[in-house]
């Protein structure tokens, strides 16, 4: 898989992870490691944060998106 961001910048990049959320193949320099909580809980409530966090491959756009909320 390539680096669909390279690839638009007209680059030739392999790609070291695919973003957990849109599924984009990134390179390392574009590849973005997030500590993403977890949450647990029944449905619909309640829940609660649990005390460890996991850690997620995000490509730009999406690390943007997720830190907006």
């Amino acid at each position: 898989m390539k680096c669909y961001i390279c690839a638009q910048e007209g680059r030739d990049s392999d790609a070291v992870a695919a973003c957990i959320a849109c599924g984009m193949g990134v390179c390392m320099t574009h590849v973005r490691r997030e500590e993403v909580e977890l949450v647990e809980g029944g449905y619909p409530f309640p829940s609660r944060k649990l005390s460890k966090t996991l850690p997620r491959m995000l490509c730009p756009p999406c690390l943007e998106a997720y830190r907006s909320q």
